[in-house]
């Protein structure tokens, strides 16, 4: 298992197997990043692209996107879907 020394969480935990992106943010993604992290970040992604209706083909919704991700790996504060309730266990 490889491990990383996650930046959300500041700890070593397990990494992804692969960049998860193309170029230099996939690769510092890979190296700072645990899968995790990166999991939970894909859950809100999802969350962010269906509650506010992104279309991805749009340039502003995929920049809006890679800011929230930025900001979610980096503990500071990111968008979450108005009236949004996750489901309880």
């Amino acid at each position: 298992m490889r491990t990383v020394q996650c930046i959300k969480y500041n700890e070593t935990l397990e990494g992804l197997e692969e960049p998860p992106l193309p170029g230099p943010a996939g690769d510092r993604i890979f190296e700072t990043v645990s899968k995790k992290a990166w999991l939970e970040w894909q859950s809100l992604q999802t969350t962010l692209i269906n509650e506010k209706h992104l279309d991805l083909r749009d340039k502003d919704a995929r920049a809006y996107l890679t800011d929230q991700r930025e900001r979610f790996l980096s503990n500071q504060a990111v968008d979450h879907a108005e009236g949004f309730v996750p489901k309880g266990d």
